[in-house]
């Protein structure tokens, strides 16, 4: 799921990490949502002492199951992570030392094993390694960015949209700001939604961009925003019984 509200689906997840190994053991770390889940689990080796080319992913909120990350070449962002989940490494640890709080390869350590994730990226020219995909992926990136400025500029307050995310319904709204917001990259249309669906009131980290009632308002990238003629939904108590 690609990051598309800034207030619920920020660029970065706060999770904890824990471990078949020791269930107790868990740490609160910092990841970017666009990183592979093969990216993921060559950094959860650092912190886990497990194999990346063996270990099982499960995504947790408290005890409940959400869902295993199980498909490599998906991002972070195409599941439903949110801050505060826990990520369960499942694997057989034959690097994990008892009692001891956090195990932590060092990075010249890390580069000594054959059997690493980076190894083999290296070796086969994947990932950060290939530079051809890594310029690719850099002017996607680019033109992304391009994408959003014309428009950012081409859209005016006030306008009309249709906003569609993943894991939410499709929800209409005004445009009641468009820019950067404080403290996060990017820039963002702040949209008041016509019904309670949003995740704010136009405000965020004490800061109002624009006005709007309680869970009305959302911060969204703008290509998740489709601007149009879109009249706000009429209901009548006729149309449920």
């Amino acid at each position: 799921m690609e990051s598309t509200e800034a207030n619920s689906v920020s660029e970065t997840v706060i999770i904890n990490v824990s471990n078949s190994h020791n269930d107790t053991v868990s740490f609160e770390r910092k990841y970017s949502r666009s990183l592979k889940i093969y990216e993921l689990k060559h950094k959860l080796e650092t912190i886990t002492g497990g194999n990346a080319g063996t270990m099982k992913l499960e995504l947790y909120s408290g005890t409940r199951l959400v869902s295993k990350l199980d498909d490599d070449n998906q991002s972070l962002q195409n599941y439903p992570v949110e801050d505060g989940m826990r990520i369960h490494v499942i694997d057989n640890f034959q690097f994990f030392q008892e009692n001891v709080a956090k195990f932590e390869l060092s990075q010249e350590e890390y580069d000594k094993k054959a059997d690493s994730l980076r190894s083999f990226l290296r070796k086969n020219n994947l990932g950060k390694y290939n530079a051809e995909e890594m310029a690719k992926l850099e002017e996607e990136r680019k033109l992304q960015e391009e994408e959003d400025r014309k428009k950012l500029e081409e859209t005016a307050i006030g306008a009309r949209c249709r906003v569609t995310t993943k894991g939410q319904p499709t929800r209409l709204g005004t445009i009641m700001y468009k820019g950067s917001l404080e403290n996060k990259p990017g820039t963002f249309f702040g949209v008041k939604f016509d019904e309670p669906l949003g995740v704010n009131d136009g405000s965020m980290n004490g800061k109002r961009y624009f006005e709007c009632g309680p869970k009305y308002g959302s911060f969204v990238a703008p290509k998740a925003v489709e601007v149009g003629d879109f009249p706000p939904e009429e209901f009548s108590l006729d149309d449920e019984l």
